[in-house]
């Protein structure tokens, strides 16, 4: 996933009064010689044909600044100092507590620096910032209008083939070890969820860069992969044009659009989701129930307003992640569904882990608690987790 480096960043240069070529030095926190740029590519127009100096006021080292190679060659992704999003009006401290009071945060629109690029061995390295002090040179060569998009073009090229490296797709018509042409064993699901948890973290980081720009949904589709909701997009752009020059049928006069045989052969094929996919009432397996009660119990018991990175945060995201997967994986068997083993067994490791993590948090909110009560119902809820635990542990022996 991309390293961002903005926190650690002491001082630095991009130069593009090259053409065709963008290099530059950057100094961070924590190292003596700073990374030298050596790109392919141009910035936006905004720095195209300069040299751009920086500096941050407020630097401090970070983890993955001291993982970069000193040499970042490679190509440029977007660079601009007139990129604009949200940037809040109040300090971190106000922030949080916002943020715990469930408040709504004030913000101002602001131009910011965004230098990304993807390097050869460090994969996409991105600065973001509205903080930095900036000195721009005057240009010494301009781009025009369509030299920016096409570099904003290729930036977004560069984009999908680094999500596809990160999210690493299986060949459909390729078998993995453990696939047959009948069920699936745990390895093999196990590599599918792996999958499925590299897609929502590469989502998650196409997200955070485009969702304040105005062709997201394009952008998102395309970055990610998904032509085929990409043409669906485009499809639903032009018949929102066409709506709005007054060519779209009306309904209820001669150009409406009416069933015809073919169309009610259509809603044939059709069928409605199956109402017990995820369990009806009392079709919940035992170990999905006790897991949800844990869940919240827990709620109760720790304090509701824990900020994420806390013990008491983490205990009560890794208790809720065990109910919902046992949910989807244990309940509404008796309605017709009925999960592969080798997917059962591969979602209750995982519950595993997250059960371990929870026992872990709690362990933690004991040895910092002095209530005596208080103490009791940790201990309680530890005992309960434990018990989770070991259904699941016998559960996957019996599937095996």
């Amino acid at each position: 996933m991309a390293r961002k480096i903005d926190e650690a960043v002491i001082r630095g240069e991009i130069d593009n009064t090259v053409e065709g070529r963008t290099s530059g030095r950057i100094w961070l926190a924590g190292r003596v010689e700073p990374l030298v740029l050596t790109l392919e590519g141009d910035c936006w127009r905004d720095l195209a044909g300069t040299r751009l100096c920086f500096q941050n006021p407020s630097p401090k080292a970070v983890p993955d600044s001291d993982a970069l190679d000193e040499n970042q060659t490679g190509i440029v992704g977007d660079m601009t100092a007139s990129r604009k999003s949200k940037v809040p009006t109040v300090s971190e401290e106000e922030i949080q507590r916002l943020y715990q009071s469930q408040s709504g945060i004030p913000f101002e629109w602001k131009n910011i620096l965004y230098l990304e690029w993807f390097s050869g061995i460090n994969g996409r390295v991105v600065i973001e910032s509205a903080a930095y002090l900036m000195e721009i040179s005057p240009h010494e060569w301009e781009m025009d209008e369509d030299a920016e998009e096409a570099q904003k073009l290729a930036n977004l090229n560069s984009m999908r083939d680094f999500m596809a490296q990160v999210i690493r797709r299986r060949d459909p018509e390729r078998k993995e070890e453990g696939e047959s042409d009948g069920e699936l064993d745990e390895f093999a699901w196990e590599e599918r969820l792996k999958e499925s948890d590299r897609l929502t973290d590469a989502y998650q980081e196409v997200l955070e860069k485009y969702m304040e720009d105005s062709n997201s949904e394009q952008k998102e589709a395309f970055v990610m992969g998904w032509d085929g909701l990409l043409d669906a997009l485009a499809e639903r752009d032009e018949a929102a044009e066409d709506d709005f020059l007054g060519k779209t049928r009306v309904k209820g006069t001669t150009e409406d659009a009416s069933f015809d045989d073919d169309d009610e052969e259509d809603d044939d094929d059709y069928m409605e989701p199956d109402d017990g996919l995820f369990g009806d009432e009392g079709d919940d397996h035992p170990l999905q129930i006790q897991s949800q009660e844990l869940a919240k119990r827990a709620m109760d018991v720790v304090q509701r307003d824990a900020a994420p990175g806390t013990a008491a945060y983490h205990l009560v995201s890794c208790l809720l992640q065990v109910s919902g997967k046992l949910a989807g994986a244990l309940n509404g068997r008796g309605s017709g569904y009925e999960p592969e083993t080798g997917f059962i067994l591969a979602v209750l490791k995982r519950c595993l882990n997250w059960l371990n993590e929870a026992v872990g948090s709690c362990q933690e909110l004991m040895s910092a608690e002095e209530d005596a009560d208080q103490l009791a119902a940790l201990t309680h809820l530890r005992s309960s987790a434990f018990a989770i635990r070991n259904g699941i542990v016998e559960l996957r022996r019996e599937l095996k």
